[in-house]
C-alpha cells in the first residue's frame, strides 16, 4: 500500500480549498493542508508506515509500533 500524500490514514482528513480575501476584497485561491506525521503502526500483524494527522495521534486513535521491529502478540 502506498502512502497517500495528503490524507490522514485514520480520519481521512485531507486538503481544504478556499480563498485568501484581502482588505480590498480581492480573492485568490489557497489551500489548507492537514498536519500529517509519518507513524509506524501495527496493522494485521504487520508494521506499516502511514501518515496520520496530529489530532488523531494526540487523541490516541492510532497505536504506534514499538521500535526494533518486534511485534508483540
Amino acid at each position: 500500500m502506498a502512502i497517500n500524500r495528503s490524507r490522514c490514514y485514520v480520519c481521512e482528513k485531507g486538503v481544504a480549498y478556499g480563498n485568501n480575501v484581502s482588505h480590498a476584497n480581492n480573492r485568490t485561491r489557497r489551500t489548507w493542508k492537514p498536519n500529517l506525521q509519518v507513524a509506524r503502526i501495527e496493522a494485521d500483524g504487520k508494521i506499516i508506515k502511514v501518515k496520520v494527522c496530529t489530532g488523531c495521534l494526540s487523541a490516541g486513535k492510532v497505536k504506534r509500533a514499538p521500535r526494533g521491529g518486534a511485534v508483540t502478540v
